[in-house]
């Protein structure tokens, strides 16, 4: 009961706290560091943005080729990394160059390694995926692609012997909180108690 009591009282003490005042300046942090900047602050110039609508069709028309010529993919593919005509979107730029090099363009092949080594903005890098578009460049005979793809063949190795060596710590971390970690507090007649 004398728990209860206690807790009960926390409760109310918390419930009294007053938040602090909203603060007038938010920290951001960027490639050029960390700073305090005000609440309103924004960093997007509009009159730097491309514009989404096309009034002479000419991405359209582009995609209408890409869709049957590795060559416009592939063309799409950069425009969409670059942000040249259309929004810069990471995403479609895979789309395209993949489509591209899965029809064969070997620039597109190259490409699309070198992003899956190196990684795309959000996208980490996938050294499995890299070896393959980068082997399938290189067996073309570019030689660019194969140093990129001992690069890749290395990182994927590091990978595998890093995934090795977690595997046994994490079935040891999770043995440990099933059985080193107690739990604090039971359930009896309606409530909880804590220990």
């Amino acid at each position: 009961m004398k728990r209860l009591a206690l807790a009960f009282s926390a409760l109310l003490l918390t419930a009294c706290v007053q938040a602090p005042p909203p603060r007038e300046s938010v920290r951001i942090c960027d490639d050029q560091g960390c700073s305090e900047r005000p609440r309103g602050y924004s960093s997007f110039d509009p009159a730097s943005a491309v514009p989404d609508d096309d009034p002479t069709g000419r991405i359209a028309r582009l995609k209408a080729v890409a869709e049957s010529d590795p060559r416009a993919a592939y063309d799409l593919g950069l425009r969409y990394f670059r942000g040249d005509g259309v929004t810069q979107d990471s995403y479609q730029a895979l789309v395209w160059m993949r489509k591209a090099a899965e029809h064969g363009n070997l620039k597109a092949q190259k490409a699309l390694g070198r992003f899956y080594l190196t990684g795309l903005e959000e996208m980490g890098s996938d050294p499995q995926e890299a070896e393959k578009w980068l082997s399938i460049a290189a067996s073309k005979g570019d030689k660019e692609s194969k140093k990129l793809l001992a690069e890749a063949s290395a990182a994927k190795k590091a990978d595998a012997d890093y995934y090795k060596s977690q595997a046994r710590w994490r079935e040891e971390s999770y043995r440990y909180w099933y059985s080193g970690y107690p739990y604090q507090g039971y359930w009896r007649q309606g409530l909880w108690y804590f220990y």
